[in-house]
């Protein structure tokens, strides 16, 4: 049977319709890896009026699955360098106090992105997003400071009386934690496979010992001198007011806060590259 012409006409344009539409509706975006960088900062027993005053350098990489048109699931590693110093506060007790520490970061994460709209790179239209983002992680450190230009790592020393015959109780904190990642970004598609990302993130964790310092001074007692007499190098860390003053580390006197953990932020930017397929999504 032969099908009359306009037929034939109606039944192409449909066919060329839904190839078209099939072979645009083929390509999904399955996810990205990428790479960040900037800067990193600490808040805590050193810095408890939450002052942006002393950021450092922080670098990662991730790799995030893309698992709905708004939710991804991220994995992120980061390196970062913290640190602070009582000398930079303006509450006169922390510059008599004059405590300071640095130490490296290695951190681990995984997240939850929400994107605010539809993120497909290859589309222009949705080529741009805010999102929030939230997880969970696990890092480690290890605070240092210095001393005659000498470099101490001030875990082990036991700089609150830790380890001591003075105080059997107080057991040495571990080196690593817990956090609990939480911020905002901005995923922006720059070329077909190419995203540039911008994000925020504070990071609560797990620890109060980030920087070293946490409850009440331990005193001479728990520092007995060198067999020469002289002071121990946990002795000289554990209380550096004299160096400011007359000395206030007294036994029992408080020489962190407790009940507030460490935290710290990541503000980053970096470039992530579009992972995709043909397939045809649900």
């Amino acid at each position: 049977m032969r099908i009359p012409g306009f037929l034939t006409a109606i039944l192409s344009s449909v066919l060329i319709q839904v190839s078209g539409h099939g072979q645009t509706q083929a390509y999904v975006h399955e996810g990205e890896v990428g790479f960040l960088a900037g800067a990193a900062h600490y808040f805590g027993d050193l810095n408890n009026r939450g002052a942006v005053n002393r950021p450092k350098q922080v670098f990662g990489i991730f790799i995030r699955k893309q698992v709905g048109n708004y939710v991804a699931l991220r994995f992120s590693a980061n390196y970062a360098e913290l640190g602070y110093s009582d000398r930079y506060s303006r509450i006169e007790f922390n510059r008599r106090r004059n405590l300071s520490f640095n130490t490296s970061v290695l951190e681990m994460a995984l997240q939850g992105d929400f994107n605010f709209y539809r993120f497909e790179p290859y589309s222009d239209e949705y080529f741009f997003t805010p999102y929030v983002t939230l997880g969970v992680g696990a890092f480690n450190f290890n605070p240092y400071a210095y001393l005659k230009g000498e470099k101490h790592f001030l875990r082990p020393l036991g700089t609150e009386g830790q380890g001591s015959a003075a105080y059997p109780d107080r057991g040495f904190y571990r080196n690593m934690a817990a956090c609990f990642p939480l911020g905002m970004g901005i995923k922006y598609n720059i070329a077909r496979n190419v995203n540039l990302t911008v994000e925020a993130v504070y990071r609560f964790t797990r620890t109060d010992y980030l920087d070293d310092v946490s409850g009440t001074y331990a005193g001479a007692q728990a520092f007995p001198p060198n067999p020469d007499g002289s002071p121990t190098t946990a002795f000289l860390l554990q209380d550096r007011s004299g160096e400011t003053g007359i000395p206030i580390g007294d036994a029992g006197r408080q020489r962190g806060f407790t009940a507030q953990r460490d935290q710290y932020l990541f503000l980053q930017a970096g470039i992530s590259l579009s992972i995709s397929s043909y397939r045809c999504p649900k």
